[in-house]
């Protein structure tokens, strides 16, 4: 029987062959990730001050429907140690130490950020999502990292984890050093140093999984709890978990809202970068607005299945692109993977070290400590490295939701500073009577008309600079050689505000009454419909709208020439 006759409802052997070899790539990456999603999850469950399977229930639920609905083929949609640690900040104070309420209020703060992601995606929203500039984002992240590291050290070192700020935790640690436990720090730091180096030696293997075996190994086989009073893990609930809606208390879903609202801009933005480095790597495109959506729909599932906050994992990324992953089936293969270990491997956990969790944490956020790339901004830009600073300060020495804050003021700030700064270039035309108009600071040969000034705003004009604009437009026609007629080139513009139309309105009459014609070179559509409506053409004339500099200059020069007011 040949490929023709193939019976309906069969596939040929040789396509499904063809078939399972294009996604071998991915089953292999899958599995990879397996072995490194599984130790983090558990790890990021217990950051986040949840059952150690949360970590886990968070990968059943976000896993597949990414594979469904996300956009890029290689993101990994999962827990991360930054959104953990941000949500065991925003829930331990509500909790009052009920594990009960805790595990409520997580799962409600985890839907209120799926509902917010899923709000922006639908509404387009999401090239507006992004109020952390990079260099702020790097210096909160990085800030983030060393608290994370702070808190995770005393599992290292087999001591109880100290109150405050980051600050007060590491000076607790130092003052309580000597008490350490010495078996939880030779395994912790053990474990640390055995994921460093299988990371360099053998990228592709999964250390965490690795060191976590080898950790419960030692603790059976040296009895760390029983003889060494080392912290283990005594119960990891087996099974899958089960499908629950969280309770929608009004009062609880107030006084989560702004919490919500800055994990979802911290996890976006992660997600967005995540996505994005990838996509460069791979030549493809992200839709901003579908991975909102997905990531809304992922965390609606996690929430309900009482799991983490899921975001885009930029380290899990890169190991899912090492290992070859070519499509999201890599991630459909690894939550495949996830269900069997919730239902029969969860018992071998019993007996983990905490100091080989904590080594497992420490791992991962010491990739987010990128003070290489801080040291980039000094060199580059001083002003954006003094917004890393403040951001990665603010961390450390007020906390993370003030941290948050602040960061997020610190980009609004920049945003503000550099939007409402004016650069007017003056135009010339070069001595080789080209006919292009160029600025006269940057090509020292370019001349201007005679008694004509062309002017064009670097930037776009709006409320919060244009009084700046008015000045410094009346400053460039007084200066030497006075000018006799004035053309603006608003390039930037798509359209204009009613403050600063109304502005360009009192300017034109003012240039009127000092005898100074004034002209637009080109402006957009928009731009000219509220020149018109804003009474702008019925001071200086319709004639005055130009196509190009030259026809707005020899006009200009006739009228000057004409005496024309």
């Amino acid at each position: 029987m040949g490929k023709a006759d193939t019976p309906p409802g069969r596939v040929a052997p040789d396509r499904a062959g063809a078939g399972f070899r294009a996604l071998w790539p991915d089953i292999l990456a899958g599995l990879t990730l397996w072995g490194v999603l599984v130790p983090e999850g558990l790890a990021y469950a217990g950051l986040a001050g949840l059952p150690l399977t949360a970590g886990l229930y968070t990968l059943v639920a976000s896993l597949p429907v990414y594979f469904l609905l996300g956009g890029s083929p290689v993101l990994v949609c999962a827990a991360t140690s930054a959104e953990s640690i941000m949500l065991a900040a925003v829930i331990a104070p509500l909790a009052g130490g009920d594990p009960a309420r805790y595990a409520a209020l997580t799962a409600l703060l985890v839907l209120l950020v799926g509902l917010l992601f899923l709000a922006a995606g639908l509404l387009r929203l999401g090239r507006m999502t992004s109020f952390l500039s990079k260099p702020v984002m790097t210096g909160f992240v990085c800030g983030l990292a060393v608290s994370i590291a702070a808190g995770q050290f005393p599992k290292l070192l087999g001591l109880p984890r100290g109150h405050g700020d980051t600050i007060a935790q590491v000076a607790h640690l130092v003052a309580h050093i000597g008490q350490c436990n010495r078996a939880a720090l030779a395994v912790g730091l053990a474990g640390l140093a055995l994921l460093f180096a299988f990371e360099r030696i053998a990228p592709r293997l999964p250390a965490g999984l690795c060191v976590m075996a080898l950790g419960i190994a030692a603790s059976r086989f040296f009895e760390l709890r029983a003889r060494h009073g080392a912290a283990t893990v005594e119960a990891v609930v087996a099974g899958l978990p089960s499908l629950a809606l969280p309770a929608l208390a009004p009062a609880d879903m107030a006084a989560l809202a702004p919490a919500a609202a800055g994990l979802a801009l911290v996890a976006f933005s992660q997600a967005l970068g995540a996505a994005e480095s990838a996509a460069r790597r791979l030549g493809s495109h992200v839709d901003a607005d579908r991975e909102l959506r997905a990531l809304g729909a992922a965390n609606l599932g996690s929430s309900m299945l009482g799991g983490l906050l899921a975001g885009g994992s930029l380290s899990s990324t890169a190991v899912n692109v090492a290992a070859g992953a070519r499509s999201r089936f890599a991630g459909l293969t690894t939550a495949v993977m996830v269900v069997p270990t919730l239902c029969y491997l969860t018992p071998v956990f019993r007996g983990l070290p905490e100091a080989v969790l904590g080594a497992v944490v420490v791992h991962a956020v010491a990739k987010l400590m990128k003070f290489g790339e801080l040291g980039r901004y000094f060199r580059v830009n001083r002003n954006e490295w003094y917004l890393a600073l403040v951001a990665l300060l603010g961390v450390v020495v007020l906390g993370i939701l003030p941290g948050l804050v602040l960061a997020v003021s610190a980009s609004l700030l920049r945003l503000v500073v550099y939007a409402s700064g004016i650069e007017l270039s003056v135009l010339g035309r070069l001595s080789d009577g080209g006919p292009d108009w160029v600025a006269t600071a940057q090509h020292p040969g370019a001349e201007e008309a005679p008694g004509v000034r062309v002017l064009r705003l670097e930037g776009e004009l709006f409320f919060a600079n244009a009084e700046r604009f008015r000045a410094a437009v009346l400053e460039g026609c007084a200066r030497p050689p006075r000018a006799r007629a004035l053309a603006i080139e608003l390039r930037a513009n798509r359209k204009l505000c009613i403050t600063s139309t109304d502005m360009l309105r009192d300017l034109a009459g003012a240039l009127r009454q000092a005898g100074v014609p004034l002209a637009f070179i080109d402006p957009a559509p928009g731009t000219l419909a509220m020149l018109r409506a804003g009474g702008v053409t019925a001071i200086i004339g319709e004639e005055r709208i130009y196509p190009d500099a030259a026809q707005a200059v020899a006009a200009l020069s006739a009228a000057c020439a004409g005496g024309a007011a």
